[in-house]
């Protein structure tokens, strides 16, 4: 779904995600799936980096590319691209914000359906809405699917359409994790150090603070071992691992052994 707040025109410099209409002899026809399928040109000199001999080597009928807006005249209802100028990195960008628009959609069109209300309405008082205070509808989505309805009445979203947009995200957008590791090495001369080491390993993985942390060991090379906490964001993160670290070094100190801990960065 294209934002609420975009123009009927892309603006220069934009990427967008196009589809293969027609291919002739000086460039490709796309249609422009966020902007209503407007039509747009991707003249020949811009389909790569290298010589095109044969436009259809390049590209075919029906394919989605992601492409750079290099020249736009409303007037002549007019759009220039280029493909050779969108990086690896500015695609995949593209299609991961795309593809969560439209999943965001989606959410809301389910809400309006479950409520009975036109989508224009849900869109007016909840999509808006969201924008203006989390920067993007998806972002909202996310932050309600972690934190309940609350995310949403707390910036003003009537509280039926919340509720409902809430128990959709939930449903449908898992919590993004984020991750933080570093290396635990763990040394023990005695004759049951391997048992003590595996006692360490295990207190450290008991050390998580909510259910939505999760702490991960894996063996690299004795002494060493992985030691990775994933959560819903770094602060809770940086705890975990640090407590799961402490601990393991406690015990396997107690225990006679030596233990000590690196981030990695």
């Amino acid at each position: 779904m294209q934002s609420l707040k975009k123009s009927s025109w892309p603006e220069r410099g934009e990427l967008v995600l196009a589809t293969v209409k027609k291919v002739a002899d000086y460039g490709v026809y796309v249609a422009l799936e966020e902007y209503g399928n407007k039509e747009g040109l991707l003249h020949r000199n811009e389909i790569s980096t290298s010589w095109v001999r044969n436009i259809r080597n390049h590209v075919r009928e029906g394919q989605k590319l992601v492409l750079k807006v290099l020249r736009v005249n409303p007037k002549k209802k007019h759009i220039d691209l280029s493909r050779k100028r969108v990086s690896r990195r500015d695609r995949i960008d593209k299609l991961y914000t795309f593809k969560h628009e439209r999943k965001a959609e989606t959410l809301l069109r389910l809400t309006a359906e479950k409520l009975g209300k036109p989508f224009e309405e849900i869109a007016e008082k909840a999509a808006v809405v969201m924008e203006e205070n989390y920067g993007g509808i998806y972002p909202a989505l996310e932050e309600a699917s972690r934190n309940g309805p609350e995310a949403l009445t707390k910036i003003g979203i009537p509280k039926e359409i919340a509720h409902v947009l809430a128990e959709f995200a939930q449903e449908k957008i898992p919590p993004q994790l984020v991750e933080v590791k570093g290396i635990l090495r763990l040394t023990s001369s005695k004759a049951d150090g391997v048992s003590v080491i595996m006692e360490a390993l295990g207190a450290a993985k008991k050390m998580s603070v909510s259910k939505n942390a999760k702490i991960h060991i894996h063996t690299i090379a004795a002494p060493k071992y992985l030691l990775r906490v994933e959560a819903e964001n770094y602060k809770e993160a940086e705890t975990v691992i640090e407590r799961a670290s402490e601990k393991a070094i406690q015990v396997i100190t107690a225990a006679g052994g030596k233990g000590d801990f690196e981030r990695e960065k």
